[in-house]
């Protein structure tokens, strides 16, 4: 893979998405190469339907993303795009219907049209955090044992930050809720903190290699428990950790691997 393809993607990741980038860097070298890609991949995705009030403009940019996991599944030559040509060597063929299905989910983004139920919700997560973390796994050596291990923890992550976006959500005219009630908030919370512990449980069939692939949800277990206590807190916007304690967790999520 070319460098300047991979330092482009982190020049992305860094001004879009800063705390995937920092946890791009807290890994070792070899991993970002695969990392990178994949995190501009999901900032080009998960902004294609905010960059316009017109919806087929934001169907149409997804399409384009939708065209780049079937080459990517065909083998065909990538696109001169600074983010298509890295990702296309990161992942291999086999991945692209992951990639495919992380697209089509964020079509729910573009309307105003709230989740349909639960069911709905839950694999709106699985599709955009869990994918794209799976994807990241098995690039990094990860084989069929660890995927229910990183699958857990990825959702745990993206509902962490799925929480964190609720206000934002609600004032750009969308229900991110399919129940609002405190109550119901905090259940939710909940069984993402058990999706996380069940997935730590795990933790040995997850390469060590591997293991880059979750350092993104390294802030998801703090979230998750304030939700759980206050979680008021989901639509006030006071879901987070402090600067310091979040520096202190992800040092030490590098330094054990233990995530």
């Amino acid at each position: 893979m070319r460098p300047d393809g991979v330092a482009a993607c982190a020049a992305l990741v860094e001004r879009g998405d800063p705390d995937r980038f920092r946890a791009a860097m807290a890994a070792p070298v070899p991993a970002r190469a695969i990392l990178f890609p994949l995190y501009a991949f999901n900032i080009e995705v998960s902004r294609a339907p905010w960059v316009t009030e017109e919806t087929m403009i934001a169907e149409m940019r997804l399409q384009f993303w939708r065209d780049v996991a079937e080459e990517i599944g065909q083998g065909a030559a990538p696109r001169a795009h600074e983010v298509a040509a890295p990702l296309s060597e990161a992942v291999r063929p086999e991945d692209a219907p992951l990639l495919d299905r992380l697209v089509a989910a964020r079509r729910w983004d573009i309307y105003r049209d709230a989740f349909e139920d639960a069911a709905h919700f839950e694999d709106y997560l699985d599709a955009t955090g869990a994918n794209l973390a799976w994807v990241a796994a098995r690039a990094l050596g990860a084989g069929p044992r660890a995927e229910q291990a990183v699958r857990d923890h990825a959702w745990a992550a993206a509902l962490a930050n799925f929480l964190r976006a609720v206000p934002e959500l609600e004032r750009r005219g969308r229900v991110p809720l399919v129940d609002g009630r405190p109550e119901a908030v905090r259940d939710l919370a909940q069984r993402g903190v058990e999706r996380l512990a069940a997935a730590r449980a795990r933790r040995r069939e997850v390469p060590k290699a591997a293991a880059p692939a979750l350092y993104a949800g390294w802030q998801a277990d703090s979230i998750l428990r304030q939700a759980v206590a206050e979680p008021t807190r989901v639509a006030e916007g006071r879901l987070g950790m402090g600067e310091a304690a979040s520096r202190f967790r992800l040092a030490r999520v590098a330094l054990t691997g233990r995530w």
